[in-house]
């Protein structure tokens, strides 16, 4: 590995070493097979969800319209931080070139913020739906389902593009080895040869903003849902109600949960060993188990793979 001396200040680093997972040769290669496994899983997983909507007449409502879009982007999202993974476990070359470090940092937390962004849609979804029934039809048209998703997509990529200007402007003068498996904001402000708290503080702010407005949004629409759910009188519809909420909130709760203990500030999660399992987890774990909660617990969308299975078999 290469590593640039921290007294030479006068050359700036061009690349970056990304450690990883450092540990014995036959436990790297168990952790490639099975990150490798669940990668694969979730890509399946998210793929069969896409076709499954795609296919299906029934399922072209804004509901699963949104569901489908949120697919791709966990497609998008663990894609483009996983292969990097992946590769590095293997190789005895575990460096990344600095744009290329700045591309990875940039791509993967917009994806995050836009994933907040289609779960605060996807809630507001459901609160028409089941708050607003009549009101429905007339007011979440496919037409704002477009526009809702454009905002999704655009507004997560927005919100990131000042911290990734702040960023590109601060001196790296060695070491350069960064103990993580992606450019991770902490850790890589952590190898600056100049005082950044002030970077900091603006995007644990931007961090902050995205992750607690989006938040309390989807807490704000489920305390409206669950009031007129509890309303409902017993049967078929208060369960379906209840249903597509629990799929959704479960979704929520595995997100939010693994991302406020790292990115409400930069500075929090010190640990190198922490901050590699929370992210490890909202990285991985959380796109492998979207299209398992959304598949179990959703009948229409278990029905349309269902017809998918019997016709490939």
């Amino acid at each position: 590995m290469r590593t640039l001396e921290t007294t030479n200040i006068s050359e700036f680093v061009s690349e970056f070493i990304l450690l990883g997972f450092p540990c014995r040769r036959d436990i790297q290669i168990f952790l490639f097979v099975l990150f490798s496994l669940i990668y694969l899983l979730t890509l399946l997983g998210n793929i069969a969800i896409i076709y499954a909507v795609w296919s299906n007449q029934n399922l072209h409502t804004p509901m699963y319209i949104l569901l489908a879009n949120f697919s791709f982007l966990e497609i998008c999202y663990v894609s483009s931080d996983v292969p990097k993974m992946l590769a590095n476990i293997i190789s005895q070359n575990k460096s990344i070139s600095y744009s290329g470090c700045l591309l990875q940092f940039y791509f993967f937390f917009s994806m995050c913020a836009a994933e907040g962004l289609f779960l605060s849609v996807m809630s507001f979804d459901r609160f028409l739906a089941i708050c607003r029934p009549l009101h429905y039809p007339t007011i979440m048209t496919h037409r704002l389902c477009a526009q809702l998703v454009v905002f999704c997509w655009i507004g997560g990529f927005l919100c990131l593009l000042t911290p990734l200007t702040l960023i590109s402007q601060v001196p790296f003068c060695g070491p350069n080895t960064i103990d993580h498996f992606l450019c991770d904001l902490a850790p890589l402000l952590s190898l600056s040869c100049a005082p950044v708290s002030g970077i900091t503080l603006v995007c644990g702010v931007i961090s902050s903003l995205i992750i607690f407005l989006t938040f309390l949004y989807i807490l704000g629409t489920y305390f409206c849902v669950l009031g007129v759910v509890l309303q409902m009188p017993s049967g078929s519809g208060r369960h379906k109600a209840f249903s597509t909420c629990a799929s959704h909130l479960a979704v929520v709760s595995l997100f939010y949960g693994s991302v406020m203990v790292m990115y409400v500030s930069p500075g929090s999660g010190d640990h190198p060993g922490m901050q590699k399992f929370v992210t490890l987890f909202y990285a991985l774990a959380t796109p492998f188990f979207n299209p398992l909660i959304y598949n179990f617990r959703n009948k229409d969308m278990k029905d349309a793979l269902k017809k998918i299975v019997n016709v490939l078999l």
